[in-house]
């Protein structure tokens, strides 16, 4: 089968365009685009294909980075192609931005492909990863740690994105965040050396990228190097990593699906985050547990590539450890655990009120005075009947307290007799509901209790058991107060 034949093949299987599609079509002016660029215009008329040609000058490479400008404008007007082209400096972005060069070129290159197709209205976007660079991508990420996510390479099609400025592949999910774009590799099943063949068939003379041959890059010296010593074992192995990500693909699909159903049954949202239900969590297996974290972050960070030992400390965090315990995430986002809940966000906002951020228990007596750990407010026990109740001071009669007075975090099943309720009992969870009480800060509102009792939800509401009658000898006074200091 020659290559036309095998492009054409890829395009009905894949479903990568549709009939009168307006197609962008990235071109360095290489082996792989100049082929690619070739094959699309002799199918054009089969699929009614509009083609757009897209050259970026990242300025790299001084001189030859121009003549490669120049080279694709020659060859875009010698093939009757409208031609978009631009000059973007990649190392000054990648330094604004703290990005290795070839992060910072990838970013900028897809952002002018996407800019190309919005203007030119397309619906596609098409690049020239072939078979070989299949490879070396698996292979990169399997050095990287990656999941089954990583390991099935890259796809035949994908979604293109724009949030923040940035690009996504977002090839991981099938959720529509935003209008998006199809980024299509259509010579995926192509090796490098049928492209090299081809070139020579059609008397295309491509132009030589010199950074492609300097080993100090990864992908450079898995190309030149691993990958071949590793062809001494394997003779087969190109063809056998690329079946392995096929197998990778299908079995990663299947997970995901599953993720998406779950991840969309237990995770309820909050204003920069998502919040779930830990007995539901810790019954999952161990592998969708962390696909339901990675989703998270995903969803909250557009990132494609999310660390094993992230996802995997968060995890244990989320399943196993008490309420008030942290585990970092990337990009600055925190999963913080609840008695029957955990939290992934940025920053999950903390009002300026007293909170038990450690769920530590402390034992109050008459004449303290204690500051709460990591916060700006402390607690004072009085004997007093001088002073009125209000939001953060509550008076007590002393008689009706039963042995130690504690300041804790809430338990589980928990009952209390709400002052207004004139006697009746309601549970801390329902009272905590009906107060609207936000999910994230029901574990961390400070609960004031005897031996016996809650006397009082700070902040909220006393229990009529301890309150101050007419009868009342001895009056206790729990005062909550702005440390200033």
């Amino acid at each position: 089968m020659s290559l036309i034949q095998k492009l054409g093949a890829s395009i009905r299987e894949h479903q990568l365009i549709a009939r009168g599609d307006t197609l962008v079509v990235g071109v360095s002016g290489g082996p792989d685009s100049l082929t690619l660029l070739h094959a699309l215009k002799i199918l054009a008329p089969e699929f009614d294909l509009k083609l757009y040609v897209a050259h970026l000058n990242h300025q790299l490479r001084g001189e030859a980075s121009d003549a490669d400008e120049q080279f694709v404008s020659q060859l875009a007007r010698a093939w009757g192609l409208q031609l978009a082209s631009a000059r973007w400096d990649v190392r000054a972005y990648a330094a604004e931005n703290g990005l290795s060069i070839e992060h910072a070129a990838r970013n900028l290159r897809y952002q002018f492909l996407m800019g190309v197709a919005n203007q030119v209205h397309a619906k596609a976007i098409a690049v020239a990863h072939n078979a070989d660079d299949q490879v070396e991508t698996i292979l990169l990420h399997f050095l990287r740690g990656a999941g089954l996510s990583g390991l099935r390479g890259m796809a035949f099609k994908s979604e293109l994105q724009i949030a923040d400025g940035r690009w996504q592949d977002d090839s991981s999910s099938t959720v529509t965040r935003r209008p998006s774009l199809a980024l299509i590799r259509p010579l995926l099943d192509i090796t490098r050396a049928e492209i090299e063949a081809y070139c020579l068939e059609n008397n295309l003379q491509p132009r030589t990228d010199e950074t492609n041959l300097d080993t100090t890059i990864l992908r450079n010296r898995l190309r030149h190097e691993v990958i071949p010593y590793l062809e001494k074992i394997n003779p087969n192995l190109r063809a056998v990593l690329r079946d392995s990500a096929r197998s990778i693909a299908d079995d990663y699909d299947y997970v995901h699906q599953n993720v998406l159903g779950i991840f969309d049954r237990m995770a309820g949202p909050l204003d920069d985050g998502f919040i779930f239900d830990r007995k539901w969590f810790r019954a999952l297996p161990v592998n969708l547990q962390r696909g339901v974290l990675r989703e998270a972050v995903s969803r909250l960070r557009r990132l494609k590539n999310i660390g094993y030992h992230h996802i995997e400390n968060a995890r244990r965090v989320a399943a196993e450890k008490d309420a008030g315990a942290e585990a970092t995430l990337p990009q600055g986002l925190l999963l913080v655990v609840g008695y029957d809940d955990f939290m992934i966000g940025e920053h999950l906002p903390l009002p300026d009120t007293p909170l038990l951020l450690h769920g530590k228990e402390i034992v109050l007596k008459v004449g303290d005075e204690i500051l709460l750990e990591e916060s700006d407010w402390g607690v004072r026990v009085s004997e007093s009947g001088n002073a009125e109740s209000g939001r953060w001071s509550v008076l007590f009669d002393a008689e009706r307290i039963s042995g130690n007075l504690v300041l804790r975090t809430r338990r589980a099943g928990e009952r209390f007799a709400p002052r207004g309720m004139k006697g009746k009992h309601k549970s801390l969870h329902e009272f905590m509901i009906d107060e609207k009480i936000p999910r994230h800060l029901r574990e961390f509102i400070p609960i004031l209790a005897d031996d016996e009792k809650i006397l009082w939800v700070v902040g909220y509401r006393a229990d009529e058991r301890a309150r101050v009658t007419d009868a009342t000898k001895n009056i206790l006074r729990l005062e909550f107060f702005k440390n200033l200091e």
